[in-house]
C-alpha cells in the first residue's frame, strides 16, 4: 500500500498499446510547515495548543507504578472491557457542559473535549492501529 494518497492519475497508450498509469501523489506538509495565510481562525495556533496538551496527558495520566505497568492508562484498560467509546463521549458532554460554568470560559476544558473527541475518533474505529498497548490484555 502506498503511503500517501494520490490525486491525480493519468492514462496513456504505449506503443505496444498497453495502458499505462502515471501517479502524481499529494503533497504531505508536516504540521510545522503549514501555511498560515490559509487559516483565518488561529487554526495553527489552536491545532499547536492542541498538540502540545495531549503530549502533557501522556505525562499525567495514571498508570502502573511497575515497570511493565507504567505505560499502561485507565483508558487502555476501559478499552479492554469496551468502555473506551462511551467514556470519551460522556467526557466530552462533561466538558462542553461545564465550558463557561466552572472556572469561567476555562480553555482546559476546551482541550479535554477536543482530546476526548480524538480519543473516541480512534475507539470508534475510524482510525486504527494494529498495536495499540492492548496485547496483555487480549
Amino acid at each position: 500500500m502506498d503511503e500517501y494518497p494520490y490525486n491525480e492519475f493519468k492514462f496513456s497508450v504505449n506503443s505496444d498499446d498497453m495502458i499505462e498509469i502515471t501517479k502524481t501523489p499529494v503533497k504531505f506538509v508536516p504540521m510545522s510547515e503549514t501555511t498560515n495565510h490559509l487559516w483565518k481562525y488561529n487554526e495553527d495556533k489552536i491545532l499547536k495548543d492542541i498538540q502540545d496538551y495531549v503530549t502533557g496527558t501522556y505525562k499525567s495520566h495514571y498508570c502502573g507504578q511497575e515497570a511493565n505497568y507504567r505505560s499502561i492508562q485507565t483508558i487502555d484498560l476501559m478499552a479492554a472491557k469496551e468502555l473506551a467509546a462511551n467514556f470519551c463521549q460522556a467526557n466530552i458532554l462533561k466538558y462542553g457542559s461545564r465550558y463557561g460554568q466552572k472556572d469561567g470560559r476555562n480553555k482546559i476544558d476546551l482541550m479535554k473535549v477536543i482530546h476526548y473527541a480524538m480519543l473516541l475518533l480512534h475507539f470508534d474505529g475510524h482510525y486504527s492501529r494494529t498495536n495499540n498497548g492492548l496485547t496483555e490484555f487480549r
